[in-house]
């Protein structure tokens, strides 16, 4: 019972996209800065843009790849985790920047680096106000979809990655020491690996099915045993297929005279209304039944 699905992320697809061109754009500007500063903090926020181009692209191929139909008859569930996949990527790919970042600022310590400040102060402001308005575009998206989320906490990264290049210059020109430019990107990179755990820990959450999070199973079987007409629930399994898709399956056990059509109905309203399920599939069985609460997993 219940086919009610809706799919967060194909909604905000335009903010995705808006944010590609933008961020995709910039990225060329401050590579090409940061080449020709010699500034680590600049390149590592440009590693930062490119980071975020490939994670708003997959996000984007994502969100439509999960809105088309299956027709290979193979994906029951249709294709809605390839958002979930996106995240993943998104998790790997700040994860190993974060990791370049550190090993390259470490290895520049003690070295005599010239830094040319001035494009490092140009760009890093460019890349603020590109990255806030970035950050706005995905910013009600983040909190529904998995990807976008993943989107939002890269651009959040390097908006923290453009306020370092600005304070790297200033502090450099101040105090005529390059040193600012390696523990600003040193910083920058520990940043992005907390964020990318934190996004990580969100993605296993899902591929791993757990309980979604909010959600308690005990309170869902409570309830589900509360309705009218229901002697006992079990087998109760409740999961996230993709941002906003919650799913459950469950056993209710009904007395003689329950009518199942009933119990279904208020099952699934509960389920829905209740505990934002939206695909629920349920199975009644009589009291007298036996067999199907035998397994062992």
């Amino acid at each position: 019972m219940g086919h009610d699905h809706g799919h967060a992320g194909g909604k905000h697809r335009w903010r995705l996209a808006v944010s590609f061109v933008l961020i995709a754009a910039f990225f060329v500007v401050e590579l090409v800065a940061g080449l020709w500063s010699g500034s680590l903090a600049l390149l590592s926020d440009a590693g930062h843009m490119a980071a975020d181009v490939v994670t708003l692209g997959a996000a984007l191929v994502a969100t439509r790849i999960a809105t088309r139909p299956d027709r290979s008859g193979r994906r029951s569930y249709g294709s809605y985790r390839a958002e979930v996949f996106a995240s993943l990527l998104a998790v790997v790919i700040m994860l190993g920047l974060a990791v370049y970042v550190t090993i390259e600022a470490i290895s520049r310590i003690g070295e005599a680096t010239a830094i040319q400040t001035g494009p490092m102060l140009v760009v890093g402001v460019i890349g603020l106000v590109i990255n806030v308005i970035a950050l706005l575009l995905l910013r009600n998206g983040s909190a529904e979809s998995l990807s976008v989320r993943g989107a939002y906490l890269e651009v959040l990264a390097d908006t923290a990655g453009s306020v370092g290049v600005i304070a790297a210059g200033i502090l450099i020109m101040v105090t005529g020491s390059p040193l600012w430019d390696t523990a600003i990107a040193i910083a920058i990179g520990i940043f992005v690996a907390v964020r990318a755990v934190m996004l990580g820990r969100q993605v296993f959450a899902v591929l791993g099915q757990q309980v979604p999070e909010g959600m308690d199973a005990g309170e869902v079987a409570g309830d589900l045993a509360a309705i009218d007409g229901v002697g006992d629930v079990h087998d109760l399994h409740l999961w996230t297929l993709t941002s906003g898709m919650n799913v459950a399956t469950a056993h209710l056990v009904t007395a003689e005279s329950a009518d199942p059509h009933a119990v279904l109905d208020r099952a699934r309203a509960l389920l829905r209304d209740r505990h934002g399920v939206a695909h629920a599939t349920l199975q009644v069985e009589p009291r007298d039944h036996r067999g199907c609460d035998e397994v062992g997993w």
